[in-house]
């Protein structure tokens, strides 16, 4: 049986802030770097920074290998200057 379903208004996203493509899809921006960590491994150093994506809240950021990030959105770590 189907229940009646009360959505929450501040997961609404509205349609003309997300540019959708023809397939259904669209390509998340990062925003912002929130946080950096360095994981120790048994052989190597592993470094990760949060990341804050666009359309999304601060409660939905994910850890993403560094390494790539900095490849792929530069811009990011310009304003942070040299932390370590």
């Amino acid at each position: 049986m189907l229940k009646k379903c009360i959505g929450d208004p501040l997961l609404i996203l509205p349609t003309e802030s997300v540019r959708i493509k023809d397939n259904l899809s669209y390509e998340e921006i990062p925003v912002q770097i929130l946080d950096h960590q360095v994981r120790r491994l048994r052989t190597k150093d592993v470094a990760s920074v949060k990341v804050l994506w666009r359309n999304q809240f601060v409660e939905e950021a994910t850890w993403e290998a560094e390494e790539d990030i900095k490849k792929r959105y530069p811009y990011l770590f310009e304003s942070r200057g040299n932390v370590d």
